[in-house]
Protein backbone atom coordinates (compact mmCIF):
# COMPACT_ATOMS: atom_id res chain seq x y z
CA UNK A 1 0.00 0.00 0.00
CA UNK A 2 1.73 3.55 -1.02
CA UNK A 3 1.13 6.72 0.69
CA UNK A 4 2.18 10.24 0.45
CA UNK A 5 4.66 11.96 2.51
CA UNK A 6 4.53 15.47 4.00
CA UNK A 7 6.73 17.64 6.08
CA UNK A 8 5.40 19.83 8.45
CA UNK A 9 4.65 22.80 6.39
CA UNK A 10 2.38 20.35 4.04
CA UNK A 11 4.47 20.45 1.46
CA UNK A 12 5.01 17.14 -0.18
CA UNK A 13 7.98 15.01 0.55
CA UNK A 14 7.54 11.74 -1.88
CA UNK A 15 5.94 8.19 -1.08
CA UNK A 16 5.86 5.23 1.36
CA UNK A 17 5.27 1.74 0.87
CA UNK A 18 2.87 0.59 4.11
CA UNK A 19 3.24 -3.00 4.67
CA UNK A 20 -0.20 -4.56 3.96
CA UNK A 21 -0.07 -7.11 6.83
CA UNK A 22 0.20 -4.09 9.20
CA UNK A 23 -2.00 -1.19 7.52
CA UNK A 24 -4.02 -2.97 6.11
CA UNK A 25 -6.05 -5.51 7.84
CA UNK A 26 -9.78 -5.67 7.86
CA UNK A 27 -10.39 -3.71 11.68
CA UNK A 28 -11.55 -5.85 14.32
CA UNK A 29 -13.65 -4.21 17.12
CA UNK A 30 -13.55 -7.40 19.35
CA UNK A 31 -9.94 -7.43 19.19
CA UNK A 32 -9.67 -3.42 19.68
CA UNK A 33 -11.99 -4.04 22.66
CA UNK A 34 -10.36 -6.53 24.53
CA UNK A 35 -6.84 -4.46 23.87
CA UNK A 36 -8.14 -0.77 25.30
CA UNK A 37 -9.64 -3.09 28.41
CA UNK A 38 -6.61 -4.83 28.98
CA UNK A 39 -4.53 -1.33 29.03
CA UNK A 40 -7.61 0.77 31.21
CA UNK A 41 -7.45 -2.55 33.84
CA UNK A 42 -3.31 -2.64 34.17
CA UNK A 43 -3.77 0.96 34.83
CA UNK A 44 -6.20 1.18 37.08
CA UNK A 45 -4.90 1.97 40.62
CA UNK A 46 -6.85 -1.02 43.02
CA UNK A 47 -6.24 0.89 46.09
CA UNK A 48 -10.03 0.80 47.07
CA UNK A 49 -9.61 -0.07 50.85
CA UNK A 50 -12.22 -0.38 53.49
CA UNK A 51 -11.27 -1.24 57.29
CA UNK A 52 -12.54 -4.54 58.59
CA UNK A 53 -14.36 -5.67 61.90
CA UNK A 54 -10.82 -6.42 63.17
CA UNK A 55 -9.52 -2.79 61.92
CA UNK A 56 -12.17 -0.38 63.59
CA UNK A 57 -11.55 1.60 67.10
CA UNK A 58 -14.27 1.04 68.85
CA UNK A 59 -14.04 -0.85 72.13
CA UNK A 60 -13.94 -4.36 72.52
CA UNK A 61 -16.36 -4.30 75.74
CA UNK A 62 -19.66 -5.87 75.16
CA UNK A 63 -21.89 -3.88 74.47
CA UNK A 64 -24.94 -5.44 77.07
CA UNK A 65 -26.03 -8.24 78.48
CA UNK A 66 -26.64 -11.47 76.64
CA UNK A 67 -30.27 -12.55 77.27
CA UNK A 68 -32.70 -10.85 79.07
CA UNK A 69 -32.82 -7.33 76.92
CA UNK A 70 -35.38 -8.48 74.38
CA UNK A 71 -33.10 -7.16 71.56
CA UNK A 72 -30.39 -9.09 69.54
CA UNK A 73 -27.02 -11.12 70.89
CA UNK A 74 -24.10 -8.58 70.03
CA UNK A 75 -20.82 -8.92 71.26
CA UNK A 76 -19.37 -5.23 70.44
CA UNK A 77 -19.60 -1.62 68.59
CA UNK A 78 -17.34 -3.24 65.56
CA UNK A 79 -20.31 -5.58 64.36
CA UNK A 80 -20.87 -4.26 60.19
CA UNK A 81 -24.88 -3.57 61.79
CA UNK A 82 -23.54 -1.03 63.41
CA UNK A 83 -22.41 2.88 62.47
CA UNK A 84 -18.75 2.74 62.40
CA UNK A 85 -18.86 -0.71 62.10
CA UNK A 86 -16.33 -3.01 60.33
CA UNK A 87 -17.23 -3.80 56.63
CA UNK A 88 -17.95 -7.15 55.67
CA UNK A 89 -16.07 -8.45 53.32
CA UNK A 90 -15.29 -5.24 51.85
CA UNK A 91 -12.63 -4.19 48.82
CA UNK A 92 -8.75 -4.38 49.60
CA UNK A 93 -5.61 -3.50 47.40
CA UNK A 94 -5.41 -5.53 44.33
CA UNK A 95 -4.46 -5.26 41.01
CA UNK A 96 -6.78 -5.18 37.99
CA UNK A 97 -4.89 -6.34 35.76
CA UNK A 98 -5.26 -9.34 33.58
CA UNK A 99 -2.99 -10.79 30.62
CA UNK A 100 -2.97 -11.24 27.26
CA UNK A 101 -0.70 -12.91 25.37
CA UNK A 102 2.40 -11.15 23.53
CA UNK A 103 0.82 -12.30 19.75
CA UNK A 104 -2.75 -11.30 20.62
CA UNK A 105 -1.21 -7.52 21.85
CA UNK A 106 0.94 -7.45 18.49
CA UNK A 107 -2.20 -8.36 16.63
CA UNK A 108 -4.32 -5.64 18.72
CA UNK A 109 -1.67 -2.75 17.65
CA UNK A 110 -1.86 -3.99 14.10
CA UNK A 111 -5.63 -3.54 13.86
CA UNK A 112 -5.38 -0.27 15.44
CA UNK A 113 -3.05 1.03 12.63
CA UNK A 114 -5.56 -0.64 10.27
CA UNK A 115 -7.99 1.35 11.87
CA UNK A 116 -6.74 4.77 11.23
CA UNK A 117 -5.88 3.55 8.27
CA UNK A 118 -9.11 2.89 7.28
CA UNK A 119 -10.77 5.54 8.48
CA UNK A 120 -8.37 7.93 6.39
CA UNK A 121 -6.95 9.22 9.33
CA UNK A 122 -3.52 8.61 9.09
CA UNK A 123 -0.75 11.13 8.14
CA UNK A 124 3.06 9.93 7.21
CA UNK A 125 5.40 12.61 8.08
CA UNK A 126 8.99 13.00 6.70
CA UNK A 127 10.66 14.69 9.83
CA UNK A 128 9.07 15.79 13.36
CA UNK A 129 12.19 18.37 14.33
CA UNK A 130 12.23 21.83 15.12
CA UNK A 131 14.90 24.09 15.66
CA UNK A 132 13.49 25.80 18.66
CA UNK A 133 11.00 24.37 21.09
CA UNK A 134 8.65 26.89 20.29
CA UNK A 135 5.27 26.29 21.26
CA UNK A 136 3.51 29.17 19.44
CA UNK A 137 5.47 28.05 16.32
CA UNK A 138 4.13 24.59 16.61
CA UNK A 139 1.10 25.44 17.54
CA UNK A 140 0.76 27.62 13.94
CA UNK A 141 1.72 24.53 12.23
CA UNK A 142 -0.48 22.06 13.80
CA UNK A 143 -3.44 24.31 12.86
CA UNK A 144 -2.37 25.07 8.99
CA UNK A 145 -2.31 21.04 9.11
CA UNK A 146 -5.87 20.80 10.71
CA UNK A 147 -5.03 18.42 13.19
CA UNK A 148 -7.29 18.92 16.12
CA UNK A 149 -6.73 15.81 18.59
CA UNK A 150 -3.73 14.41 17.37
CA UNK A 151 -1.16 11.84 18.15
CA UNK A 152 2.82 12.09 16.69
CA UNK A 153 4.53 9.12 17.15
CA UNK A 154 8.12 9.18 15.96
CA UNK A 155 11.32 6.82 15.62
CA UNK A 156 13.44 5.57 18.54
CA UNK A 157 13.78 8.70 20.29
CA UNK A 158 11.54 12.43 20.02
CA UNK A 159 12.90 15.58 18.83
CA UNK A 160 13.66 17.49 22.25
CA UNK A 161 12.67 20.74 20.84
CA UNK A 162 9.24 19.27 18.83
CA UNK A 163 8.62 17.47 22.57
CA UNK A 164 9.03 20.80 24.62
CA UNK A 165 6.90 22.66 21.98
CA UNK A 166 3.93 20.28 22.19
CA UNK A 167 3.64 19.49 25.92
CA UNK A 168 1.46 22.73 26.69
CA UNK A 169 -0.71 22.34 23.12
CA UNK A 170 -4.05 20.75 24.13
CA UNK A 171 -4.88 17.65 22.40
CA UNK A 172 -1.50 17.02 21.04
CA UNK A 173 0.72 13.97 22.16
CA UNK A 174 4.07 12.43 21.57
CA UNK A 175 5.41 9.03 21.94
CA UNK A 176 8.75 7.01 20.52
CA UNK A 177 7.86 4.24 19.03
CA UNK A 178 7.87 2.22 21.90
CA UNK A 179 5.49 3.45 23.59
CA UNK A 180 2.91 2.93 20.79
CA UNK A 181 -0.24 1.03 22.16
CA UNK A 182 -3.65 0.60 21.46
CA UNK A 183 -5.80 3.29 23.76
CA UNK A 184 -3.05 6.24 22.74
CA UNK A 185 -3.97 5.86 18.59
CA UNK A 186 -7.68 5.24 19.05
CA UNK A 187 -8.21 8.17 21.43
CA UNK A 188 -6.63 10.45 19.36
CA UNK A 189 -8.96 11.85 16.07
CA UNK A 190 -5.39 11.79 13.52
CA UNK A 191 -2.50 9.50 13.76
CA UNK A 192 0.75 11.04 12.59
CA UNK A 193 3.54 8.80 11.88
CA UNK A 194 7.23 10.14 11.13
CA UNK A 195 9.12 7.65 8.60
CA UNK A 196 11.38 6.81 10.81
CA UNK A 197 8.14 5.64 13.15
CA UNK A 198 7.24 3.05 10.32
CA UNK A 199 10.45 1.62 9.84
CA UNK A 200 10.25 1.01 13.64
CA UNK A 201 6.61 -0.38 13.83
CA UNK A 202 6.91 -2.54 10.70
CA UNK A 203 10.01 -3.91 12.70
CA UNK A 204 8.46 -4.43 15.62
CA UNK A 205 5.54 -5.91 14.42
CA UNK A 206 6.70 -7.95 11.00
Amino acid sequence: MKTDVIKLDAAKAGSIELSDAIFGLEPRADILHRMVRYQLAKRQAGTHKVKTRSETSYSRKKIYRQKGTGGARHGDRNAPIFRGGGIYKGPTPRSHAHSLTKKFRALGLKHALSAKVAAGELVILDTAILNEGKTKELASVIKDLGWKRALVIDGAEVNENFARAARNIDGLDVLPSAGANVYDILRRDTLVLTKAAVEALEARLS
